[in-house]
């Protein structure tokens, strides 16, 4: 086995129903935060954080995402023709950023299904999954792969990135039962609960999006039975695996933004916005006018 942390697999291949109509043409992983879609966003992640490849788990109909990705050497000149060299350096990097490998999930059949699509490509490798609809930023440190990664090197299994999360939104997560008590950011999982209601819930601690896994998950994955809705669930397989061998809870540093869910991607607009020089000016006084505006 390798025990270096060269891979990250980002499932890409959902129908993004929560944005319809925006998603029937486009996939939601382009959905822009301002210009950069927030799929570049987790592929820079990975990168900094020393991925050497990421793959991405995509349907047939998501040809837009290879386009994004690929080369586009007339395009790069027609730039360069108009003076903007700016841009044409900007969309030449956007296609040498990462080595990205494609399979396809030919049918949906959930997250634990699109992890499994990724074996050949992965190997006999601890891997990071990345889900798309969390967008975290730590603007003061690593990233979360980056941490998540420091933490496997020195325990060798299997991580999970979680935070706390208010009582009234532990129903919308996978909520995490620990072994011992956390120390320095770091528990042992004894059991997932997918969803529960507040007064079943083991902790406010909740699956955040990203997960550091060893390759013995693709074995428990082929032998998982079908959950809820009839998918394959990535949580039994993660339940099974913690039976026999150590799976670390992380409560990972960074401000996550759930841009599955429509306000949160509006915030994320936003705050992006607000730290860029060319923007944040104009979105502030917006902002100001706006509230001046709505005053009682």
């Amino acid at each position: 086995m390798n025990n270096k942390v060269r891979k990250a697999v980002i499932p890409c291949a959902g129908l993004g129903t929560r944005f319809l109509p925006a998603t029937k043409a486009m996939a939601k992983e382009m959905l822009p935060i301002v210009d950069i879609p927030t799929l570049q966003y987790q592929i820079k992640e990975a990168v900094d954080a020393g991925i050497e490849e990421v793959i991405l788990i995509i349907s047939n109909n998501k040809e837009e995402i290879k386009k994004h990705f690929q080369r586009d050497i007339d395009y790069e000149n027609y730039l360069y023709e108009k003076g903007k060299y700016e841009e044409a350096k900007l969309i030449k990097d956007i296609s040498t950023m990462a080595k990205i490998t494609y399979v396809v999930q030919e049918e949906q059949k959930g997250l634990g299904h699109a992890i499994l699509c990724a074996k050949e490509a992965v190997g006999d490798e601890p891997f990071v999954v990345i889900l798309g609809d969390d967008l975290i930023i730590n603007e003061n440190g690593k990233n979360v792969s980056s941490q998540m990664i420091d933490i496997y090197d020195k325990y060798h299994c299997s991580v999970i990135g979680c935070q706390n999360v208010e009582p009234s939104q532990v129903n919308k997560y996978g909520i995490m039962a620990l072994k011992n008590k956390m120390e320095n950011r770091i528990g042992y999982l004894l059991d997932m609960v997918e969803k529960p209601k507040l007064e079943d819930a083991p902790s406010t601690l909740a699956c955040l999006g990203r997960y550091l896994l060893t390759s013995d998950i693709f074995a428990i994955l082929e032998n998982t039975k079908p959950g809820k809705g009839g998918e394959i669930q990535l949580t039994d397989a993660i339940k099974i695996l913690a039976k026999d061998k150590d799976v670390i809870v992380y409560d990972f540093v960074g401000n996550r933004y759930d841009i599955g869910d429509k306000f949160g991607y509006v915030k994320a607009v936003i705050d992006f916005s607000l730290k860029r020089d060319d923007m944040k000016d104009k979105v502030l006084n917006h902002i100001k006018n706006v509230l001046s505006d709505n005053k009682d």
